[in-house]
């Protein structure tokens, strides 16, 4: 079984489209609006399935404030190295908040390069890289 969607919750829909719009299309997710709120969609090949899992951002269905859950995190890999040093900057010029700036992460493998965004509700993001062809930490 597959992870089949994710969804964090936004109290201001446009000002979370325009964060999560600053990296998730360059990730090949596509923006679907059902009933105010949005739906990234997973990029698909040709004649197969829906790709997996989609990425919701909605109000919250009990009317309360969002709130960020601690702990948790949705990631996103992304090609290289670059393209997470890119995406961190774009999300951050679009209202987000840097929580831990691309580069190696001691605790982590030699190749997986991170970068830690909140999004303008405080939802954690990570965008990653595990390229065994890219420079690694300690090359």
């Amino acid at each position: 079984m597959m992870i089949s969607y994710v969804t964090v919750g936004a109290d201001d829909i446009e000002r979370a489209e325009r964060f999560y719009s600053a990296f998730l299309p360059a990730l090949g997710y596509r923006l679907e609006e059902y009933h105010g709120d949005l739906s990234y969609l997973p990029p698909t090949q040709p004649g197969q399935k829906q790709g997996s899992p989609d990425f919701y951002v909605k109000a919250p269905f009990d009317g309360s404030p969002a709130s960020s859950g601690n702990g948790s995190m949705t990631a996103f890999e992304v090609a290289s190295q670059n393209q997470v040093r890119e995406l961190h900057a774009a999300a951050l010029t679009a209202g987000g908040f840097d929580e831990g700036e691309p580069g190696f992460r001691p605790s982590y493998g030699p190749h997986f390069y991170v970068g830690y965004l909140r999004d303008p509700d405080g939802n954690k993001v990570a965008l990653f890289c595990d390229n065994p062809d890219e420079p690694g930490r300690d090359e």
